[in-house]
């Protein structure tokens, strides 16, 4: 009988060898990203979960991350209103827009002092000479102006052609019905001017990471949203300091329902994003701001980057 060389595994051993071999290469294709493991996921959701019983109220928020195209969220696929978040949206269409020639972003608009609404800090210092398209834009994200919001709405097609961009991108789930201030209060049993956090992730991931917008518009997308300082105490209060991040936020207050909303991007330098987004609506209603409320959107933002492992350092 012949003998086998003890050097070499048996022809059995080969074989299963063989077979783990390719079932490793195969989970870790050539230029494939790494899946974020599932126990990360599982923790995030129930903190997640955690956060929002500590807060008392409707939390809806998803973490999606670019670079494994994997996400996880709570309460991700319930409707909850836009309030000022959809500004971000709007600046990027208008964007867009320019970007294929179909605007000309250095054209001046101008508008009346009868269209002037509270929280206007550019259209009102500029009621006399009118801004520029792309200024508008600027300021309708950078500063949640809401009078130059509805004069870029009404300058390229109102509430509808908005809600015809995210379908553009696939989203079909947002909508944008109303113009400022109306679209802060939904009415019960509608979804008028509502997302989803899972939708609106996704969105903002095609926005500020995907190719939906020149990479010159991109760069002006995101040095716009870096520059916002109203959420200071959101998620990216919950970020690392020395991530590369910026935010969209918005904020109802009506008279039987809050909503606090925030849409980031975070990340060290150099690493595709997370692309985070937050709904709040607490269950007590304190004015003018809930420091609860914004307590909570900066804890999600810490509990996305906690999961991001090594990276979050």
């Amino acid at each position: 009988m012949p003998k086998h060389d003890r050097s070499e595994p048996d022809p059995d051993r080969r074989t299963i060898l063989s077979g783990l071999m390719l079932t490793l290469l195969a989970g870790c294709g050539a230029g494939r990203p790494p899946r974020v493991v599932p126990a990360v996921e599982d923790a995030r959701r129930a903190r997640l979960r955690e956060l929002e019983a500590t807060a008392q109220g409707r939390l809806g928020a998803y973490i999606f991350d670019t670079q494994t195209q994997t996400g996880v969220g709570w309460r991700e696929d319930e409707r909850f209103a836009h309030c000022s978040s959809f500004k971000l949206s709007l600046a990027a269409m208008v964007l867009r827009l320019g970007d294929r020639g179909e605007a000309d972003l250095g054209e001046v608009l101008r508008w009346g002092p009868e269209a002037m609404l509270p929280v206007s800090p550019v259209t009102e210092a500029h009621l006399e000479q009118g801004l520029s398209v792309e200024a508008l834009a600027e300021g309708t994200l950078v500063t949640s102006d809401n009078t130059a919001a509805n004069v870029l709405l009404q300058r390229f097609g109102g509430p509808a052609a908005l809600t015809a961009f995210w379908r553009s991108l696939g989203d079909d789930v947002s909508q944008l019905d109303r113009l400022e201030p109306e679209l802060n209060d939904v009415p019960p049993g509608t979804t008028l001017d509502t997302t989803t956090p899972r939708a609106m992730a996704r969105t903002t991931a095609a926005l500020v990471h995907g190719d939906v917008l020149t990479p010159e518009s991109r760069t002006k997308l995101r040095a716009w949203m870096t520059a916002v300082r109203t959420g200071e105490r959101r998620i990216r209060a919950g970020l690392p300091p020395r991530w590369v991040s910026g935010d969209k936020t918005g904020t109802g207050i009506g008279k039987t329902r809050h909503t606090y909303v925030d849409l980031a991007f975070g990340g060290p330098a150099g690493r595709p994003p997370l692309i985070i987004t937050a709904y709040f609506e607490p269950a007590r209603l304190v004015e003018p701001m809930d420091p609860v409320a914004l307590d909570l959107l900066a804890a999600v933002g810490r509990t996305a980057a906690n999961g991001l492992g090594d990276d979050a350092g």
